[in-house]
Parts: structure tokens; sequence; C-alpha cells
């Protein structure tokens, strides 16, 4: 078996297969089907400081090679999930990692020090770039200022790995990634969803709650790999990338354009046990090239 894991920062995962928030929940929906402790890293739902009901329905949506949604990050808040979740947690050996949004860098930077407070989380990824809510998230991420703005006070009081997850609805995606790394973080994850809609035509109406929504799935796939090219390029920080990820080939793909490890989203919709698929088949394919450490085809095109 090959090598395969990876670091970031202090984040040790034991490979570099990591699941998408809010697309895995808190992981053990996911534990009659694959090995919690097997994945490299799990990103858990969302978390806010105050609890959030998101948005009304419908906030799904078919389309074309992929799926649309406008869930707006609901929520118990972080206390309850420091209470309630977290302690179920532990016993699964899993590696987890909490993604943290806010409508305010102040909110941000108090839930991200309520979980830096858990020692059994050694890393958060940030969520400045989240489509689907009506007011902070998105603001903050498609601006260098703003990017900045709010990994500079989570800064101030995390610390343990920061993840910075980045927003594709901007002008130029590596100045957003140099920014943030400025400002202090120890990573970034790329991409998060594309805007979109859906309309019915029957209805002559917009098919989601809120009009538009995040567009995810194999369709975003070709962006999300030339994004993760560009800011693997751009930054010194290890780069996670993510986007339309449904194969051990298409993982693989984006290891060689410069990410040190990946996420699985919309995927894992359609199969509960593609992450260790995948991983199985990163595995086999650097047996059959005869690569013994994954890191020999990290940022191998140039």
């Amino acid at each position: 078996m090959a090598k395969l894991d990876v670091q970031i920062k202090d984040l040790r995962l034991k490979n570099p297969v990591m699941t998408a928030s809010g697309t895995f929940g808190y992981g053990l929906e996911f534990q009659d089907f694959v090995p919690l402790s097997e994945i490299g890293g799990i990103i858990v739902k969302g978390t806010t400081l105050h609890p959030r009901e998101g948005n009304d329905y419908p906030r799904m949506a078919e389309t074309a090679m992929g799926m649309l949604n406008c869930v707006g990050l609901q929520n118990k808040g972080v206390d309850y999930f420091c209470h309630h979740i977290y302690p179920q947690l532990l016993p699964t050996g899993g590696t987890y990692i909490v993604n943290v949004s806010g409508s305010s860098p102040e909110d941000y930077a108090e839930c991200a020090a309520r979980v830096d407070a858990l020692e059994g989380i050694p890393a958060i990824e940030l969520n400045i770039s989240c489509p689907n809510v009506r007011d902070g998230g998105m603001a903050f991420g498609v601006t260098c200022a703003g990017a900045e703005s709010v990994v500079r006070v989570v800064r101030e009081r995390y610390h343990k790995t920061l993840i910075v997850k980045l927003s594709p609805n901007v002008t130029n995606i590596a100045e957003i990634a140099r920014a943030v790394e400025a400002a202090g973080a120890d990573s970034v994850s790329l991409i998060n969803t594309l805007m979109g809609m859906a309309v019915d035509i029957e209805k002559r109406k917009k098919v989601l709650s809120i009009g538009t929504g995040g567009l995810s799935g194999p369709c975003v796939k070709p962006v999300a790999l030339r994004m993760v090219y560009q800011v693997a390029k751009a930054v010194k920080i290890p780069v996670i990338g993510l986007g339309g990820i449904m194969t051990a080939e298409d993982a693989l793909e984006f290891l060689m354009c410069g990410a040190t490890a990946i996420e699985i989203g919309t995927a894992n919709f359609i199969d509960p046990a593609v992450t260790m698929k995948v991983r199985d088949g990163i595995n086999d394919w650097l047996d059959r090239h005869g690569v013994a450490d994954v890191h020999e085809i990290i940022g191998a095109i140039n």
C-alpha cells in the first residue's frame, strides 16, 4: 500500500480524502456505510454562533450533472454542537473539522473560539464563501479586504489549524487566497458552490425558495480544477481541492494540480460509501504506477 498520509499545518490526515461540509452531516449519519476512522478528515455541517432555521423549502433542485441548494446553514448553533454532538463524535475515532460561518467577523471569532476549546477538534474550516445565506457569508469572501478582515479576527482567537474556504464567485480567486494567507490562514479549500438558479416553466416561477442557490456536482469540476491549479501556484500554504469529485480519477486530477487533500461533496448523496472507494482507488493507481508516496504526484502538473 502506498503512503497516503498528508499534513496540513498541525493537522495530520491518514489519507487525503475528506468530506465536504453540508454533504456528510456530522458523520454519524454515515457510520453504517463507512468506517469513520478511516476517512482522512470529516468536515461537519456548517456551524454558527446562534441557531439558524435555514431557508424555506424548496431548497434543493437537481440540474444536469449537478444539483442546486439553498439550505442556508440550518443548524442548532455552536453550543448545541459542543454539548450534544461533540461527545458522540469522539468514540468513532474520526478526524473531525468544524465548518464555521457567521454574519459578522465577531460572530465568526466567537464561534471559532468555542470550538477551539474542544480538545478533540484539531481544525476548523472558515466558510467565508457560502452563497446560500441572505447576509454575511458571500460578502466577506468576494473581496480581499473582506476575506482578510474575517480571517484576522478569527486568527486572534483560534489557535489550531485554520482552513479558509474560498468562493469561486469572484474575479481573481488567487488574489483572495493570498490575502487570507497573509491574514494567518494555514490552508485554503476551494471551491465552494457556484451561484446558479433553476426555473419551472409550467409554473413560470423559480424552483428554489430564494431564487438562487449553490451549484455543485460534476458540472463544476473543470472550473474547480482550474482554480485549484491557479491558487496552488499563488500561495505557499496547503490547498484542499473540491468541486465535482466523484471518482478516484477525479481526485487524482486535483492532487496533480496541487491539492494536498481533496473533499468529496455531492457524490455522498449518490453513494454513501464513496469516500472509501476514492481512497482505495487512489491507492490502487499509485500501486499500479509504482508510486510509493502520494506526495510524489501532488503538484505534478507544471
